[in-house]
């Protein structure tokens, strides 16, 4: 079927315009919509946890706390310690079942955060962010092996960007929610029960109509299920598993691109999903409704850019108007030179102006979802039999840069106040974005290589890329 995955004019689509596909692509587009309401949570209500004068004198608050930026990291903590073993895991038994725990451990941690807060401090806070860490360490490599199985390879793009955006539509969703929560009478350990609440409730959903992939499904057509399988490069084994080649996984330059590229990625963004709420009340002096507004929007952007942009990116390769290769090159530099470019300009403005800023933070921010079709959507080109392992491999490299970016603003100073230390900050985040851009442009590669294939001979079904 080489010839055939390759050909896009021999491939045969559905013909129902809406298949089961894309109701799978839905429910993991909402879990991941839930989980970074989850995640993010802590990013804004950090600001009403630790003021002097909550709305309502009866709603607990912690002004004494000084290590907001130790908090607000502690969440990689666990983070990347789950990331490789949780990639092999759902691979071996399916991504369902691991989506689902993640998805009620996550939620009914978010609900313990008041008391834990109350009881211990801000160890308690951190001790929920770490076991939600190690909660949702599970969370990409599994979707990203759900998606390699029902994914055909010209919705590649397509599908990745509107999976992985609903994460940026989350951080854009629920800032503005928390923080008008956090700014009303109830007060901010609401936020944390509603969104609690809400992952609990979906958990269900997800475990009553998901499915790991289009061959355990009950109600697919084959024809539809052909169409998927004759094109996504994933071998179905009926005796085997796929032995993981880990020589040849860290020793090939193509993996190394992705893996470096990716680290500047989340040194940048989560440097920015961070830190943005507190420059935008500490530098430009925001309330906390219009602080979590104006934070929300560059994710917002982000999710719309990468929504609107996916489809053309499949056309490109569908057409073979540029190897996929090069592609992928193209769309991860403007990820990662935008960025960079964007935050220089930021880091020498002396007028701080409001619209300015928040362009500039946009341009930032929103230019990271071409990662979607450039560094992230590459480990699929690479290895898509071992998806989830590589995923959770570059991920969890990935995710100790998550950790040192946030904590770098703590270790360059603690004035929040200080022009010099967000100068120093956006200069050092850009030279990453950068350096990480250039790295992945001389040396990525988006074809299959040679170890995707496994070496036993026992009786299988191959559909190659």
């Amino acid at each position: 079927m080489a010839d055939v995955a390759r050909n896009p004019e021999t491939i045969i689509k559905p013909k129902q315009l809406v298949g089961v596909r894309h109701y799978q692509f839905v429910l993991m587009s909402i879990t991941l919509f839930i989980s970074f309401g989850i995640r993010s949570s802590l990013s804004v209500a950090i600001i009403s946890m630790t003021e002097e004068t909550p709305p309502d004198p009866s709603i607990p608050t912690y002004p004494e706390w000084d290590n907001t930026d130790t908090i607000l990291s502690s969440f990689f903590w666990g983070y990347i310690l789950t990331q490789v073993g949780a990639g092999q895991l759902s691979e071996y038994f399916g991504p369902k079942w691991f989506l689902v725990v993640t998805m009620v451990l996550s939620s009914a941690v978010n609900i313990a955060v008041p008391g834990m807060a109350a009881a211990l401090g801000s160890t308690g806070v951190m001790i929920c962010r770490v076991v939600q860490g190690l909660n949702q360490g599970f969370l990409y490599p599994s979707i990203h092996n759900m998606i390699s199985k029902w994914t055909p390879l010209f919705e590649r793009s397509t599908i990745s960007n509107f999976v992985y955006g609903s994460s940026y539509l989350g951080i854009a969703v629920s800032m503005p929610v928390i923080g008008a929560i956090c700014g009303s009478k109830v007060g901010w350990p609401v936020a944390f029960y509603v969104y609690g609440g809400l992952g609990i409730v979906w958990a269900m959903v997800f475990a009553i109509f998901a499915e790991n992939s289009p061959r355990m499904h009950k109600t697919i057509s084959e024809e539809e299920k052909y169409y998927i399988e004759s094109t996504n490069s994933v071998t179905h084994h009926t005796t085997k598993k796929v032995p993981t080649p880990w020589i040849s996984i860290l020793t090939s330059l193509p993996v190394w691109a992705i893996v470096v590229t990716g680290c500047a990625q989340h040194w940048g963004g989560f440097t920015l999903f961070t830190e943005i709420p507190s420059y935008m009340s500490s530098m430009m002096n925001f309330d906390i409704n219009d602080n979590s507004q104006l934070s929300a929007l560059p994710y917002l952007v982000q999710f719309f850019l990468g929504v609107v942009t996916a489809p053309l990116v499949d056309r490109m390769v569908e057409k073979k108007i540029f190897s996929i290769t090069t592609i992928r090159k193209i769309c991860n530099s403007l990820a990662s030179f935008l960025p960079g470019a964007a935050l220089i300009y930021l880091a020498f403005l002396e007028d701080l102006d409001a619209t300015l800023v928040t362009i500039l933070l946009v341009v930032a921010v929103g230019a990271s979802a071409f990662t979607q079709s450039g560094y992230v959507i590459n480990v699929l080109d690479v290895a898509p039999n071992h998806a989830g392992t590589l995923l959770g491999m570059v991920n969890c490299t990935n995710n100790v840069f998550s950790i040192l970016g946030p904590l770098s603003v703590g270790l360059l100073g603690s004035d929040k106040k200080d022009p010099i230390l967000w100068r120093t900050v956006f200069l050092l985040a850009a030279g990453i974005y950068m350096g990480g851009g250039l790295f992945y442009v001389l040396f990525t590669s988006a074809e299959v290589q040679s170890w995707n294939e496994p070496k036993h001979k026992e009786k299988q079904v191959e559909e190659n890329l």
